[in-house]
Formats: structure tokens, C-alpha cells, sequence
């Protein structure tokens, strides 16, 4: 290590700005990052956690609506070597999934550097350093130098906003669903939810609650399941039945189960896609919204679904079947991307898309020290298994250089000795 910090221009390394890392540096402090650097923390890693914003899981803490539960059971959602509290619900709320986060930075003695953004990322092939630029809130710049880079910005690092003709023009509230909390400030509104995911869905629910009338934009099909099929979570049962049956037959049996339960979907203009839900979430990412309320409304037409948006005229819109509907305000429930390209130098491990370009499960390790976790498409669960595997394999080359170190150290030791 010694003479690979050689090769690291002198002058700049001992300046104020330039920082060595013993270990690897982590980019993002929400679930994914959190979850490799405790097990890191494990394997006896030291790591440097970087976050951009001023706390961890940002995105919970501050781009989630408040009425907010984990979509899964919360066996499947916590972290390695921490499970909830006993006393957690099935399905934790917001507030106690930021709480268990919270508890789990404290047990692993977590403490990333706050309000950093990292402006750029690249390998340095002289010195086989990985250098990391960041910036803070106060507008001072740093430079770390790692042998490790582990990128766990995530899926869902910005917003996505879709070019809509007269979006811009439109005279009422435009918000994405990173800025709604909830129905509140909607009462007794026309609001027109654009998309038609769980967060769409789960949106348009709160807002009828909140006595607004939400119609929800629906421009192509969508698998929608119910959250439980006879008191069992229908993401158990179907991890259950892939254990003994192959994917196609796990989704023709979800799909018979689905039409029992809630019957034919399609007369309300939710139209099922050719895949199967599972296939689908495979093949493109595209998760199944589960059904946990909205559904009866639908039905009761609290919430109208409406075709594609072809224009935005001030406070109406204009649909692609030629009607017209008057709306006080747009939520944007688009999504979220991975920035991955704006900051990272690099072009073999991740695609344009901020994605690795292997599929699961070998999209966490790339080349020269580039890791990636939280890039499965699988939930936290899949953040977990890539936090374990990147943790052991640079645990693995972490032991066997200290092994090496002690020897070395050991062994000029006792020269020292032999020649006093």
C-alpha cells in the first residue's frame, strides 16, 4: 500500500482537501449503504460513508408521503444482523422504518459524512486508487483516495419528471410525489394523478380520504395484486411456491388467484400486461402495485381512471380519447432514477441507465474496486444480499493483507533484534 501511495501526487495528498481512506469509501447513506457498512463494521473494515443530504434514508425521511407502510412483510425487508422490534407491526410504518434505521446506524457505530455531494468519481489507473470529489453545503470541496469504491445511491436518487405539453403553462399545483405528505392541502380539489404504481395508487387513495377527487393517469397496463391472499402476504406465498415451481407457473397461479380475489380489473381500465407479474419485475423492473384500498374505490368511482394526458390547457386537461376534465392540481407519481452517470467516471460496469450492466445476481462487483448494492430491483432484500457479498469479499482481501503487514512487521522485527 505503501508504494501505491507514492504514485498519488505528494502535494495534493498532504493537502487540507485530499483525504486517505483506509478502506473503501461509500457513496449514499440510505438502506443500502447503511447495510454494507455495518457489514463491513463486521468483518472489522474500516469504510467512509458519504451522504449528500443532512441525514440517512433521506428518501424516507424527507421524500415520502406521511400515510407511507413497507409494501412487504418486514421479514423481508430488514437489514443483515439487525431484525425489527418484536413488537413492529407486519408491515411497519414510516416512522418506525426510519426509527429502525436509526437504531441501526447507532448498533454499528455508523457515522457518515453529511451534506457531501460527490461531484465526481474516477479510477486513477497510475496509481490504482480509486480519487472521489466531493463538495458540502458550505461550498468546500474534498478529494478522497480509496482502494474501494461502493456505489449505493440507489434506484430512486432523482425524481423523474415527463415532458407533458403545457406542464409548464398549467395554472394550478404541479408536485411529484417526493413533495406530497398528504390530502390535506388538496381538500375538496380535482387533483389528476399522473401514474399508476403503488405510489400512484397509494396516493390517490389518500386523497380521497382527504375528500379530494383524485382521477389517476393509466397510459399502459399494469399487474395489480392483492397485498394478502387468505391472511398470507402474496410476496410469501409466491417466494414460497418458487421454491418448488418455475416462474411461469408462479405467475399463471398468482394471476387465478388475483382474478378471485379481486375480480375482473380490466373493466375499470386497468388492463394486465402479456408478462406475468414476476416475469415482468425480472425482465424490466417494472414492480406489481399491491392492492391495499385503492382498488374499491376504483370501483366505487372515488377514483376515476382516466387514458394518457395529450395536453395540460391552465386548469383542465386534455386526455388522448378527446376528453376534457377541469383540474385544480397535478402529483406527479413518475418515479425516481439513478444518477449514477452524472457523477461516476466509468463505462464497463454501469450502463447509460445508472444500472450495472450484469443482471442479478452478479451486478454488485465490477473491476479495480467498484462495487455496487442496491441496484437489483429486488427491495431491500436484494440491497442485503449485495451488502454481504461486497462486505466478504473485501473482508477477504482486507484479512489477508493485514496477515501480510503483521508478517512483514514481525519479520523486520526480528532483524532488527538479531542485528542488536
Amino acid at each position: 500500500m505503501e508504494n501505491l501511495l507514492r504514485l498519488v501526487d505528494h502535494e495534493e495528498f498532504f493537502s487540507r482537501r485530499c483525504i486517505w481512506v483506509n478502506g473503501p469509501v461509500i457513496v449514499g447513506a440510505g438502506p443500502s449503504g447503511l447495510a454494507t457498512a455495518a457489514c463491513l463494521r463486521e468483518q472489522g473494515v474500516p469504510f467512509m460513508l458519504l451522504e449528500r443530504e443532512d441525514c440517512i434514508a433521506s428518501l424516507w425521511q424527507k421524500r415520502t408521503y406521511d400515510r407511507l407502510k413497507l409494501h412487504l412483510p418486514k421479514q423481508f425487508c430488514q437489514l443483515p444482523k439487525l431484525p425489527f422490534p418484536a413488537d413492529f407491526p407486519e408491515y411497519p410504518s414510516k416512522k418506525q422504518f426510519i426509527q429502525y434505521l436509526e437504531s441501526y446506524a447507532t448498533k454499528f457505530e455508523i457515522n457518515p459524512r453529511f451534506n457531501e455531494c460527490v461531484q465526481f468519481a474516477r479510477y486513477d489507473e497510475t496509481s490504482g486508487l480509486w480519487r472521489v470529489k466531493t463538495k458540502t453545503s458550505a461550498s468546500a470541496e474534498f478529494e478522497y483516495i480509496c482502494r474501494w469504491l461502493v456505489v449505493a445511491t440507489g434506484e430512486n436518487a432523482e425524481c423523474v419528471v415527463p415532458e407533458i405539453d403545457g406542464l409548464a403553462d398549467f395554472k394550478g399545483d404541479v408536485i411529484h410525489a417526493a413533495d406530497y405528505k398528504s390530502g390535506e392541502k388538496f381538500r375538496g380539489k380535482k387533483v389528476l394523478v399522473v401514474g399508476c404504481g403503488n405510489s400512484g395508487m397509494e396516493l390517490s387513495l389518500d386523497l380521497c380520504n382527504y375528500n379530494a377527487s383524485p382521477s389517476m393517469v393509466v397510459r399502459s397496463s399494469v399487474h395489480v395484486l392483492p397485498r394478502e391472499i387468505c391472511g398470507k402476504s402474496t410476496f410469501e406465498l409466491a417466494v414460497m411456491l418458487m421454491k418448488w415451481l418455475p416462474l411461469w407457473l408462479v405467475d399463471k397461479l398468482l394471476l387465478i388467484l388475483a382474478w378471485l380475489v379481486l375480480g375482473n380489473i380490466a373493466k375499470y381500465g386497468l388492463k394486465r400486461p402479456a408478462e406475468g407479474p414476476l416475469q415482468l419485475k425480472n425482465s424490466k423492473g417494472k414492480t406489481p402495485v399491491l392492492d391495499i384500498g385503492a382498488l374499491e374505490k376504483i370501483r366505487s368511482g372515488d377514483i376515476k381512471v382516466v387514458p394518457g394526458i395529450k395536453k395540460l390547457n391552465g386548469f383542465s386537461v386534455e386526455l388522448v380519447n378527446g376528453e376534457e376534465h377541469d383540474v385544480d392540481a397535478v402529483v406527479l407519481a413518475t418515479g425516481y432514477r439513478s444518477n449514477v452517470p452524472c457523477w461516476l467516471q466509468e463505462g464497463e460496469f454501469f450502463s447509460k441507465n445508472g444500472f450495472p450492466k450484469s443482471p442479478f445476481p452478479n451486478g454488485w462487483k465490477g473491476n479495480s474496486g467498484l462495487y455496487a448494492v442496491g441496484f437489483t430491483r429486488r427491495g431491500l432484500s436484494g440491497a442485503s444480499s449485495d451488502a454481504i457479498r461486497i462486505a466478504q469479499d473485501i473482508g477477504h482481501v482486507w484479512k489477508q493483507d493485514t496477515k501480510q503487514k503483521k508478517k512483514t512487521t514481525t519479520a523486520c522485527h526480528r532483524r532488527c533484534i538479531s542485528q542488536f
